[in-house]
């Protein structure tokens, strides 16, 4: 064989060894990256730079809850409504306390002004309604609003009759009974308090406010009349003084005096009800 043949024979077999290995060599590589994929997890993609909200958390915060502040103190009244004693209501003119607080009652129902519950609300003002049916029977309507608004109504008598200590048992008893009776029925809520007309009352008075389901009656030391107040006792509001005053024309005056004379005193306006617990 010449030697031309010989060597070109070599060479393409050291070429075909070269090219068997460089195989060899990719093919291990590609095996090592296909095992690598498989057994490891796919990493996470690189968070993006843009700001994201998150959901709130479903743990409380720790940040203090703001609450919206009563209108008047909390109390824990330091009176108690006495009993009913010997078939008679107790008398009262005055609670004994020294807690700074006041009671505003509004009698009769005569005049009713769209604007007077609205000055109550404007003034965070609750009071004691003592209403009676002379007055009231023709639009007795008007005052659920002010029981819906928390208000309070109680008994002033049906006729309003300034003698009612001059009057027998059975009449002062149906004086009282159907005034609350009447309420009642209208208002949903059965009075707790009496009122006589005018103030004046007598045992017989006291006794007829009990058989007929009464707690006590309600009287004054101090009233809100005519634009100023007058006092009974002293020149100035009291704690635990109740005042009176009347749906009267000069409404708006008359609270408007109260107001200046219980922020002077340094008074708070509770319901006489709830400082007494009754419903």
């Amino acid at each position: 064989m010449p030697r031309h043949l010989t060597l070109s024979h070599l060479k393409l077999r050291w070429l075909w060894v070269a090219a068997s290995l460089v195989l060899v060599v990719v093919l291990a590589i590609g095996s090592f990256w296909a095992a690598r994929a498989i057994l490891e997890p796919p990493q996470p993609a690189a968070a993006s730079t843009e700001s994201t909200v998150s959901p709130p958390a479903s743990t409380p915060s720790n940040t203090p809850i703001k609450t919206v502040a009563p209108s008047v103190p909390a109390l824990s009244p330091d009176y108690v409504l006495p009993p009913i004693q010997d078939g008679m209501v107790p008398v009262i003119t005055k609670i004994p306390t020294a807690q700074k607080v006041v009671f505003l009652t509004i009698d009769d129902g005569a005049s009713k002004l769209p604007e007077n519950l609205a000055l109550l609300q404007e003034n965070k003002i609750k009071a004691s309604l003592f209403l009676a049916k002379l007055f009231i029977s023709d639009k007795p309507d008007y005052f659920k609003p002010f029981l819906a608004a928390g208000h309070k109504i109680e008994n002033h008598s049906i006729s309003h009759p300034l003698n009612l200590v001059k009057m027998s048992y059975q009449q002062q008893k149906d004086e009282i009974c159907q005034m609350a009776d009447f309420e009642e029925q209208t208002y949903g809520r059965r009075p707790v308090f009496f009122r006589p007309p005018g103030g004046p009352y007598s045992s017989v008075t006291r006794k007829a406010a009990a058989d007929c389901g009464m707690k006590a009656i309600i009287d004054w030391e101090a009233k809100a009349n005519a634009g100023r107040v007058d006092y009974q006792t002293g020149t100035a509001l009291r704690p635990g003084e109740i005042v009176l005053m009347h749906f009267r024309p000069e409404f708006a005056k008359d609270l408007q005096a109260f107001i200046e004379a219980k922020n002077a005193a340094g008074l708070e306006v509770v319901l006489l009800e709830d400082y007494l617990k009754v419903p």
